[in-house]
């Protein structure tokens, strides 16, 4: 089972693209560390506030896979310098 998600969010505190990729760096490492996923930023690279990134976990198991990927957005909603505004998943 595959599950892949598509997240928007903002990161208000940014005051530049160094600020704001400061901050994906530590979030996107630390995903990658706790949870073994793939994780990438996808779109708005040149905009200092917003920005896509995409997660895509892999398991034998339906339950596990989502398991996985949901632990994975709470984690994102843990830091309080990323606000998530729109999350999109496809099951394949």
């Amino acid at each position: 089972m595959i599950v892949s998600a598509e997240v928007d969010g903002i990161i208000y505190d940014a005051q530049s693209l160094k600020n704001k990729r400061a901050v994906l760096k530590r979030i996107m490492t630390r995903l990658r560390n706790e949870f073994n996923i793939a994780v990438s930023e996808l779109e708005y690279q040149d905009l200092w506030q917003r920005t896509r990134i995409g997660l895509v976990t892999i398991a034998s198991d339906k339950v596990i896979a989502e398991q996985t990927m949901q632990q994975a957005l709470a984690f994102i909603d843990s830091f309080p310098e990323f606000e998530r505004t729109e999350t999109h998943q496809e099951w394949l």
